[in-house]
């Protein structure tokens, strides 16, 4: 009886392990929450579509002050990356709205996002205030990371 009992605890222990490489133990997984709301001050629409390399979230137009929210759980290997695109009149900037290596420590469980003409400022969630301010990306020609067109 006990070598049956054994492979049993072996067999469990195998499936939890190829569960949580996958990311699909709820207990241990923890969702993200991104919010980018539009911060233009001078009332203008922004367009915003954000991709990582399954999902495609489509476009959304936000006027001034109004958000898109989207929620996902990182990956297990650390590598989860979600890069949106920003075009208001004649300007179009990408930033990496969520890029685990860099978010996974400064906001845990939900990344909002106050996006301006000069880039987006992440809120710090210790003083309740969007003062943690990034420039965008560099140009994208030629990236490998946004192959699919926006």
């Amino acid at each position: 009886m006990a070598p049956l009992h054994r492979y049993l605890v072996s067999f469990v222990l195998l499936v939890l392990l190829v569960c949580l490489i996958n990311g699909s133990v709820g207990i241990l997984a923890t969702k993200v929450g991104v919010r980018i709301t539009n911060g233009f001050e001078d009332l203008s629409d922004i367009n915003v579509q954000c991709k990582s390399g399954d999902d495609d979230l489509g476009p959304h137009l936000l006027g001034f002050q109004e958000f898109f929210e989207f929620n996902f759980e990182p990956n297990f290997q650390g590598t989860t990356l979600f890069f949106c695109r920003f075009w208001w009149g004649n300007e179009s900037h990408y930033y990496d709205i969520y890029d685990q290596k860099r978010d996974g420590g400064r906001c845990s469980d939900h990344c909002w996002w106050w996006v301006k003409p000069d880039g987006p400022c992440l809120l710090n969630q210790k003083v309740g205030v969007y003062d943690v301010c990034e420039k965008w990306n560099p140009s994208q020609q030629g990236s490998e990371r946004h192959i699919l067109p926006f």
